[in-house]
C-alpha cells in the first residue's frame, strides 16, 4: 500500500506545481490488502488507484503504449 500512496501523493503534488503528468501504470506496483475481513488482490488495488488518478486529469497509460 505504501507504494501506491507514494505514487498518489507524488503525482498530485506534481500536478499542483503545474507539471504535465503521464503515469505509467505498469511502472508501479502494490500488494494484496485486507480490510474488515475482505481480501483485495493487488490487481484490484492497482486498478482502483489508476482509475482514481486518471479521474483527476492525469494521463495514465501502460508502458507499452508509450513506446
Amino acid at each position: 500500500w505504501t507504494g501506491m500512496y507514494c505514487v498518489d501523493m507524488t503525482v498530485r503534488a506534481a500536478k499542483d506545481y503545474g507539471y504535465g503528468i503521464t503515469l505509467i501504470s505498469d511502472g508501479c506496483a502494490t500488494k494484496d490488502l485486507e480490510w474488515n475481513g475482505i481480501k483485495f488482490s493487488a490487481s484490484t488495488i492497482q486498478n482502483v488507484y489508476m482509475a482514481s488518478l486518471e479521474g483527476v486529469k492525469f494521463s495514465v497509460s501502460m508502458g507499452k503504449n508509450l513506446l
